[in-house]
């Protein structure tokens, strides 16, 4: 009897509320400043039914909601009913669809009108009209249930995004505040979550905004929404933001999430940062995992941090979490990486021997990868024979690391071998393989071989890479093939592949040895303007090149630039501007920059060492040639007067030689035959036989 009365009172006020429909119509579609949308305004169009017709349909369709709406409807139920209704949707009109919501919610109440409202958006002329999610979460709020209009109005957002309507969907629903919708915590989310979906992380921040000032408090889903939207865009300076915002309204990260920012930090080197919020976060509450503790550790493993990773693995055992498989993984790989590797090896044999865990691919991949990294091929092929006694497959990484280790060391049979071994096991050499097989062929020489490894790699529907590029362009470069060199980089340029600093330096560094710093000084500027850091070899090959050029002055500047950027140089860095100040005759300058490099505890190398020494000694200054030698320690200091007598006496300066020799005899007993061969000689040469018989004379006496 109830719902006989329930649907009587509905048809008696379909004509009512169609009207009162209407008028909500016009009251709600007015936006100020705002060109109204197609859907709002429709263009006048005279009517295809009479309009006792339309009333029909109305009525003939809240009769068959109401009918399946109870009839699925045995008990109480909090959620809409999935109606099914005998009528095909283009059979009623927008304008039906929206005066049958609002009857509905009027006469039946808010379940039966969001059953309708769920069967219509199911069609796409009803999903995607703003209008009729309006009147139904304004009918809803006339129902005093705010939390069902929530509910359609981010049902809208979603509907309305998929055709690139979210930012008009958004506003609609801030402006449904005027209606008496205040905003909530979900709906923001919502609308947050929708944004951040489409990749509009900006447009999220902004509904961030205006909803917190309009009374929609964020909670902990909220912050962790845009988090997580910016580390899936590594823009580190708004997850430092948004996460000390969190932190400081109290809220926390669940341990997922918590990976996931750790992992973002240290991946953009700032594994410190991401110590600080994790320490931060168990200060205020936070309990970490493993996979948490995992994390940090691999940060620090691959920046190098060894024995900090060992210590936050200490830490993470006192506070009872047992590390994984995992955890050692990646404290081998860094000790891999490291240089250690036999500690590293250590680590790995207590794993072999665990109950609880035992090695995996990844873990006997870091294994082989340290070991070829240091030449040792046969110890990796050893792990590779014992990797496939476990029943573990070789990945493409481990296969492709062996190759490379066998390439490196000229071992192309082997190579070519493990490469038909992975297309047996299923696992086609990928780019990285072809690139360790190509570098090996051009090393040793076999070009053409070289380009047929590429062509194969090529028909197979890869694409060459940064380092195929770099590869082929060094090739060139060794050719002296600069030309050629110049138009793959162009290429690299122009299909928008990536460009590092060894690419940039290994053309700088060709350039500079054929004089040709014009070219060299715009590959420096590009490498610059593209976000690119000179590396310690990038500012040599400059220096050496202006040296070279006669361009002194231009070298000694970009030694100060190179300083002034924080990149401290080398020996060789110094011996190319004093080599260049020598050969421009700045003896003064010359070892003023080389008694900086000695203070600094850096060791000349021999070209340098002897360049100056020369020099001094060409103008007769032998005091001050003396004093430059006398600076290196005595092994040294022996293996550099020894060359220093030798080319002074191929130049017939014996006079200039005499005081070295002199020395030699004081300072070590076994002088070297060579040497002493060629001063003899040299002294017999021209006629200086006195001085032969003084240093027989000394040696023979066992002076000094």
């Amino acid at each position: 009897m109830l719902r006989i009365n329930s649907e009587r009172r509905l048809f008696n006020g379909v004509c009512n509320t169609q009207l009162n429909s209407l008028l909500k119509l016009r009251y709600l579609s007015y936006k100020p400043n705002e060109e109204p949308h197609t859907d709002w305004f429709p263009p006048p169009r005279p009517p295809s039914h009479p309009a006792s017709s339309s009333r029909s349909v109305v009525r003939n369709v809240c009769s068959l909601v109401c009918q399946s709406y109870y009839q699925q409807q045995t008990h109480f139920k909090s959620t809409p009913a999935q109606l099914t209704l005998p009528i095909a949707s283009d059979k009623l009109t927008a304008e039906e669809a929206i005066t049958v919501v609002a009857s509905l919610a009027d006469e039946a109440g808010s379940m039966v009108a969001l059953s309708f409202f769920y069967w219509a958006i199911g069609f796409a002329k009803f999903r995607h009209f703003m209008r009729f999610y309006v009147i139904t979460a304004t009918s809803l709020i006339e129902n005093g249930n705010s939390e069902r209009a929530h509910e359609v109005m981010r049902c809208m957002v979603r509907n309305l995004a998929e055709i690139g309507r979210l930012k008009e969907a958004i506003s609609m629903v801030i402006e449904m505040r005027n209606q008496g919708l205040e905003p909530c915590t979900q709906t923001l989310n919502c609308l947050i979550g929708v944004a951040t979906e489409m990749g509009s992380i900006e447009l999220a921040r902004k509904v961030f905004v205006e909803m917190s000032e309009r009374g929609a408090l964020p909670d902990s889903c909220t912050f962790k929404i845009l988090i997580i939207s910016y580390c899936k865009t590594n823009e580190i300076s708004h997850v430092d933001k948004w996460l000390t915002a969190m932190l400081d309204k109290g809220f926390l990260l669940d341990n997922a999430t918590c990976t996931l920012v750790l992992s973002t930090f240290c991946e953009n080197c700032h594994v410190n940062r991401a110590l600080w919020f994790f320490y931060k976060m168990i200060g205020n509450g936070f309990t970490p995992n493993v996979i948490n503790f995992t994390t940090l550790i691999n940060g620090l493993c691959k920046r190098g941090s060894i024995k900090q990773a060992f210590e936050l693995l200490e830490e993470m055992v006192k506070k009872g979490w047992k590390p994984n498989v995992y955890t050692h993984t990646v404290l081998i790989d860094g000790m891999c990486k490291k240089g250690w590797t036999e500690k590293a090896f250590r680590l790995f044999l207590k794993l072999v021997r665990s109950e609880s865990y035992k090695p995996n691919v990844l873990t006997y991949t870091a294994m082989i990868t340290g070991y070829c990294k240091e030449g040792k091929v046969n110890r990796a092929e050893m792990l590779l024979t014992r990797m496939q006694e476990q029943g573990l497959v070789p990945n493409e990484n481990t296969y492709t690391t062996l190759i490379n280790g066998h390439c490196k060391n000229g071992n192309l049979d082997r190579a070519f071998e493990l490469i038909n071994e992975m297309k047996k096991e299923g696992s086609p050499p990928n780019m990285y393989t072809y690139n360790a097989i190509i570098n090996g062929l051009f090393k040793k020489g076999m070009v053409q071989e070289a380009y047929e490894q590429l062509d194969e790699g090529l028909k197979q529907g890869l694409q060459p890479d940064e380092v195929t590029y770099t590869i082929l362009i060094m090739e060139k470069c060794k050719e002296s093939d600069i030309k050629h060199a110049l138009v793959i980089f162009s290429k690299m340029i122009k299909i928008g592949i990536k460009r590092d600093v060894h690419l940039y330096t290994t053309l700088i560094s060709r350039f500079s040895w054929m004089k040709r710093m014009d070219e060299s000084e715009r590959l420096f500027d590009d490498l610059v303007k593209n976000g690119l850091i000179p590396s310690k070899e990038t500012y040599t090959s400059m220096i050496c090149g202006y040296c070279r050029d006669g361009k002194v002055d231009n070298g000694r500047k970009m030694f100060e630039k190179m300083s002034e950027n924080g990149c401290l140089p080398d020996s060789i860095t110094y011996g190319a501007l004093i080599s260049g100040l020598c050969k421009g005759s700045k003896l003064n300058e010359a070892k003023s920059y080389y008694d900086a490099m000695i203070e600094k505890g850096l060791v000349p190398c021999e070209v340098t060492r002897l360049t100056i020494a020369y020099e001094y000694c060409k103008v007769n200054d032998l005091s001050t040639a003396m004093e430059v030698v006398d600076r290196l320690e005595k092994k040294l200091w022996v293996r550099t007067v020894n060359t220093l007598v030798r080319k002074l006496c191929s130049e017939k300066k014996v006079e200039v030689a005499v005081p070295f020799v002199h020395k030699l005899i004081d300072k070590e007993k076994n002088l070297d035959r060579i040497m002493l061969m060629g001063f003899v000689t040299a002294c017999y040469d021209s006629n200086r036989y006195a001085i032969v018989s003084d240093v027989s004379e000394r040696i023979s006496k066992g002076i000094g």
